[in-house]
């Protein structure tokens, strides 16, 4: 059993981060999350810590019973840490080695493989500086799960869905199978 730590960051695919839990834990894996404070505006903690089984961390100054720092203690207990869906913020903030918050922070202490599952507009997307922030971490050796075209919750179609949780989960499969 792999232990996996999923980030969620605050898009409205944020809701399909519970379909990604029970199929990781279908698997057999142990799964902990790590929200930032804008996906708790899209899908409450209550609901991933019931699917997960584990505590669900937010704020990085939450009192724990340990004396370990959160995001050391997150990002070590990872094989494999997992962002899904990721927003172009916290692609960014990743790339440039921002860590001003408890999944940012657990990202760059994370030495385990790394997957991000983009959510976003189109725009955004396609927008120079998140296709250089994709690159940059590639070129760090994080994987990305695809972008595929459709419906956006903007109203528009295009690319910049999160991928379905089974292609997410299967990515994290080979990648575990790999090591």
């Amino acid at each position: 059993m792999s232990t996996i730590l999923l980030g969620v960051t605050g898009s409205i695919a944020a809701y399909k981060s519970a379909d990604i839990v029970r199929l990781l834990q279908k698997e057999g894996h142990d799964v902990h999350v790590v929200m930032t404070a804008s996906a708790t505006k899209f899908i409450g903690e209550l609901t991933l810590r019931t699917l997960s089984r584990n505590p669900v961390s937010v704020d990085m100054f939450d009192e724990k019973v340990e004396w370990v720092p959160e995001h050391i203690a997150l990002a070590d207990r990872a094989d494999l840490f997992l962002i899904a869906p990721c927003t172009a913020n916290v692609i960014a903030k990743i790339a440039c080695g921002i860590s001003d918050d408890l999944l940012t922070c657990s990202a760059l202490a994370c030495a385990a493989p790394q997957v991000i599952a983009p959510a976003m507009n189109d725009k955004m997307l396609a927008h120079p500086a998140t296709v250089k922030n994709i690159e940059t971490l590639r070129s760090r050796g994080v994987v990305f799960v695809g972008s595929p075209e459709g419906d956006l919750a903007c109203g528009t179609q295009g690319r910049g869905r999160l991928a379905e949780p089974a292609e997410i989960v299967g990515t994290v499969r080979k990648i575990l199978g790999e090591q």
